[in-house]
């Protein structure tokens, strides 16, 4: 059993480097600012087109004017042409040529100004009607997740990965627990800083179904890259459906392997820090784990979901994620197949 288990962490951290590169290339792919999937989203997508394009163009005509001159140059002086000395009805000419451009400069960057706070107005009408509220909690390096509900009872906790429904104005109150923090879905919302001690707001409104990754974009400390969040946005129907699941405890654990995994568990420092509602594991340090084998994806966005993954990160989860609060829990054999056993179940 040992040996087995050495393999299977063995392989874990073999596999988690290459996960973590193509995580990187996947993430960079599929997440863009110019692939626009909510309301946010789209009005700053337009913005950046707009401004991109109007000076895309006066840097091809600027381009094109000074090609033009150093051309013209080059032929002049090739012909025996010399400078003439300046004079004062040339000199006007030559300021009242910058003046005009100095106006134009101006004039663009104050409609630029316009533009800009239009769609921030834009943006913030958005939170005129919220249909779900959460609040998003930044720790170094994973995200909190919590649904909230008029009703204390329906209120519940995730980690690292949320669904809302398609259509819908979600409202994400943003604070961080220790250091600056930055949440950003590219696809769904433009970037919101998640700073001590004060609370911040953004609205997303997914427009289609689909899977959307997010990362902290502020630089938050040593595994900053590794601190990404998942966005599930499905139908009206879908989101009910998870939502009824979310707020159920932990399945009981009906094989021997997993009622012993339970135990090892809740016998052990893993309860210091998680919780897993239905037991009696009810610290909020570390991740909230009743529905972990649902997610995608360990150590927020690091490694996949999977059982030699879950081996290596139980055991040594600082040579997967190094820097990370996890201290090193010294498992092996039954106790350590049966807890992923156990964690397995909790879908």
């Amino acid at each position: 059993m040992t040996m087995r288990c050495a393999i299977r962490h063995g392989l874990g951290i073999a596999w988690s480097a290459a996960f973590t590169a193509l995580s990187v290339r996947t993430s960079a792919a599929a997440s863009s600012v110019l692939e626009p999937a909510g309301a946010g989203a789209r009005l700053a997508s337009k913005l950046w087109w707009w401004i991109g394009g109007t000076l895309s163009v006066l840097y091809v005509l600027i381009g094109a004017l000074l090609v033009f001159v150093i051309v013209r140059r080059a032929t002049r002086v090739a012909d025996g042409f010399s400078i003439p000395p300046p004079d004062e009805p040339r000199e006007r000419r030559l300021a009242k040529i910058v003046a005009v451009n100095a106006v134009l400069t101006t004039l663009l960057l104050v409609v630029f100004l316009a533009v800009s706070l239009s769609v921030g107005h834009a943006v913030v009408a958005l939170s005129s009607n919220v249909d779900v509220r959460m609040k998003v909690t930044g720790h170094q390096w994973w995200w909190e997740i919590e649904y909230e509900d008029p009703v204390a009872s329906n209120t519940f906790v995730t980690a690292n990965e949320f669904h809302v429904p398609v259509g819908k104005t979600v409202d994400l109150h943003l604070v961080s627990a220790d250091v600056i923090h930055s949440f950003w879905i590219p696809n769904l919302t433009g970037k919101r800083d998640l700073i001590p001690g004060r609370n911040n707001h953004v609205v997303i409104r997914a427009e289609r179904a689909g899977e959307y990754v997010g990362q902290c974009a502020e630089f938050c400390g040593l595994q900053h890259a590794h601190m990404r969040i998942v966005v599930v946005a499905e139908s009206d129907e879908d989101f009910a459906r998870w939502l009824v699941h979310e707020r159920e405890p932990a399945p009981e654990p009906t094989g021997e392997k997993e009622i012993h995994g339970r135990q090892v568990f809740t016998s052990g420092p893993c309860v210091m820090c998680h919780t897993v509602r239905g037991t009696m594991a009810a610290s909020r340090a570390g991740p909230e784990l009743t529905h972990l084998a649902s997610r995608r994806t360990l150590g927020a966005g690091t490694i996949p979901n999977t059982r030699a993954h879950l081996f290596a990160w139980i055991t040594d989860s600082q040579s997967v994620k190094p820097g990370n609060r996890m201290p090193q829990v010294p498992m092996q054999g039954a106790d350590l197949d049966d807890l992923a056993a156990w964690l397995e179940t909790l879908r």
